[in-house]
């Protein structure tokens, strides 16, 4: 019996999650399905893929060796079906978009490229400003859409549309004291630590001091950052521990170089939100690349971390799958 591209979804799925369980939610079919995929493709393999250790599988070294070459071929299996879509692609048009720093810098590159293969008449300018100036961008008609992570004014001329949940985390270097804990206990260890923060007017800055207003007579701000990759540079020197969105440091986490820590007994979650003129005319080319957006409102905290392209590809099959489920 041949492999199944299927079986290999699944796989790559439980070797992301280290659980059925959140494997089977990922791609939105029961456990059962996912153990019965797993084990049949360990037979067809002649062996184990995993080792169990309690309720987490953890890939053993058949299974890192597969891993790349199944990623390889989902991936592939993804580039031609969108290359062969494009053969009777009719959409043009031209889309100017200005977003915040962490979604224009970590999260808008990857959609906008996954779209222009899709849509490859269509041309897409993108400008990354922090969450004020791309409002301002947005009054006064310069942009079309954007895609921001800081509070708004109430101008009634803007039309905003909630995307997704993001959540704020605490950055701390691998080799600092905190890096042993699975959180950040406010009230233990906020004082006595040196903080690096976002500069003002930043989404991510005006956010943390409205979660922190409670505390933040006890942060010791050593320096302040335009850009967040300036910022996870000073925390692995040393330089002292940051907060900032999950979103960004998804590299760095998986590859042991930071420390993220969710913050306990604070809801450090953020809406992102999506913002045009209310008297902006959306063209077909605006509707689409908004239509396509969509696939973020379905992440959950497993899925929303971009760490590479090949994320998206996988998040956007799974969307596809379930647009047409629902559409049955």
């Amino acid at each position: 019996m041949p492999i199944t591209l299927r079986q290999l979804e699944i796989f790559i799925a439980v070797a992301e999650t280290a659980q059925v369980t959140k494997a089977s939610k990922k791609l939105f079919v029961t456990q059962s399905a996912v153990s019965m995929a797993l084990a049949e493709l360990e037979n067809q393999l002649g062996g184990s893929l995993f080792d169990r250790h309690g309720r987490s599988l953890l890939l053993n070294a058949r299974g890192r060796y597969l891993l790349p070459l199944a990623k390889d071929i989902t991936c592939q299996v993804s580039n031609i079906e969108t290359i062969m879509s494009e053969r009777n692609d009719t959409l043009e048009g031209h889309i100017d978009i200005v977003a915040s720093t962490t979604l224009g810098n970590y999260i808008l590159p990857y959609l906008v490229g996954a779209f222009r293969r899709v849509h490859p008449r269509v041309y897409i300018n993108l400008l990354v400003f922090n969450t004020g100036y791309a409002e301002k961008l947005i009054l006064d008609g310069q942009m079309d859409i954007g895609f921001v992570e800081g509070p708004l004014s109430k101008n009634k001329e803007l039309r905003v549309h909630p995307w997704f949940q993001d959540e704020l985390v605490i950055l701390v270097g691998a080799t600092d004291p905190l890096a042993h804990n699975d959180v950040f206990d406010v009230k233990r260890d906020i004082k006595d630590r040196k903080w690096i923060l976002r500069e003002k007017g930043s989404g991510t800055d005006a956010i943390f001091r409205e979660k922190m207003k409670e505390y933040f007579q006890d942060i010791s701000v050593v320096m302040e950052m335009g850009h967040p990759e300036a910022i996870k540079r000073a925390v692995e020197a040393g330089a002292g521990i940051a907060c900032l969105s999950a979103l960004c440091i998804c590299r760095e986490v998986e590859n042991g170089w930071l420390k993220s820590l969710q913050v306990e007994g604070i809801d450090m979650k953020r809406q992102l939100q999506i913002i045009s003129r209310i008297d902006k005319e959306i063209s077909d080319a605006h509707a689409e690349f908004l239509n396509f957006c969509d696939v973020m409102s379905t992440c959950n905290d497993e899925s929303v971390c971009l760490s590479s392209p090949w994320k998206l590809q996988s998040m956007l099959a799974r969307h596809s799958s379930q647009k047409k489920q629902e559409s049955v």
